[in-house]
């Protein structure tokens, strides 16, 4: 039985460190192209594995980047500037990497490579009806605009599937706090207090583990899925911001939540997302909410006296 080759860019990532360990205990053999931005050490536990082959490389480099596209039979292009404010403190930077990119990877497919594009729940911006896959992009930030474009790219050539992800939560080798639902366990944890602004803004979540898992439901499902786009997330967590801090608070007892009325949250994202078309595929998440919070706060103990902008993207 062939042993398949997987290309994972930005694979030392948040999402990345923990999908590469999940594919090698398949049995895959993984390489990892990444430059380390964040100086992290996510996958030093993964060296001792013959599968995992380590390339510390700037995917913005053409050349460099090619041959491990053209090596690999799958393709899983993770390698991007994250999030609203990193894509606005350098925009042409996150356009090189989350679009371009990923033009030059369809570019240089054969039909034969597979690939899996991880898209986001951003690109909807906000919505008063339920979203599904056939609602209409509403981009609110340049970070939302450059993953539009490159979903649309490879929906275009007419091989891939992608997924458009919910907020993710729980933890990883490569550590996020800067993440709504890591963020306010992180609040709870360490001042007893939060302040919500636009408190009634909904949102989707999703477990960075359960990520993972989609990612190799996809590998196993490729012919019937490719082609299509598909909503990742817990359809039992359309939760707004007042709803995830009164969850969280069962953990945290004396945590005191306040409402701003005043103040604005920066991401103006506000909708709920319907997962049923992934789900129908008989793909189901493993993780609530409430585990990811248990998680968090067990992890949390070893990392709370360390430098949180250790664990950001900013």
């Amino acid at each position: 039985m062939k042993i398949h080759k997987i290309l994972i860019t930005g694979g030392a990532g948040y999402i990345g460190s923990v999908l590469t360990e999940v594919l090698l205990d398949r049995g895959f053999q993984v390489t990892v192209f990444d430059n380390l931005i964040y100086k992290q050490t996510s996958l030093l536990h993964l060296c001792n594995n013959k599968n995992f082959v380590f390339i510390k490389g700037d995917v913005t480099n053409k050349k460099e980047l090619l041959p491990y596209i053209i090596n690999h039979d799958i393709i899983i292009p993770l390698a991007a500037i994250v999030g609203a404010p990193a894509c606005d403190a350098n925009k042409d930077l996150a356009t090189a990497i989350n679009y371009t990119q990923v033009e030059f990877i369809v570019d240089n497919l054969r039909k034969d490579q597979k690939l899996i594009m991880p898209n986001t729940n951003s690109q909807y911006g906000s919505s008063k009806d339920i979203i599904t896959e056939d609602s209409p992009f509403n981009p609110l930030s340049h970070y939302a605009v450059t993953k539009c474009k490159a979903e649309e790219y490879i929906m275009d050539w007419g091989n891939g599937i992608c997924l458009r992800l919910a907020t993710v939560f729980g933890t990883s080798p490569r550590m996020r706090t800067d993440l709504l639902v890591n963020d306010f366990v992180y609040k709870a944890m360490v001042q007893d207090c939060l302040v919500l602004f636009q408190s009634h803004f909904k949102r989707n979540y999703i477990h960075v583990r359960d990520i993972a898992y989609t990612f190799l439901h996809c590998i196993e499902n490729y012919d019937k899925l490719n082609g299509e786009v598909f909503n990742v997330g817990l359809s039992n967590a359309n939760l707004n911001k007042m709803e995830l801090a009164e969850t969280i608070k069962m953990y945290f007892p004396n945590l005191v939540i306040i409402e701003n009325e005043f103040g604005k949250d920066i991401d103006n994202r506000n909708y709920i997302v319907s997962n049923d078309k992934l789900e129908a595929t008989g793909w189901e998440p493993k993780y609530t909410i409430e585990d990811g919070i248990e998680e968090l706060k067990s992890a949390y103990q070893m990392i709370i006296t360390d430098n949180n902008k250790k664990y950001t993207n900013l």
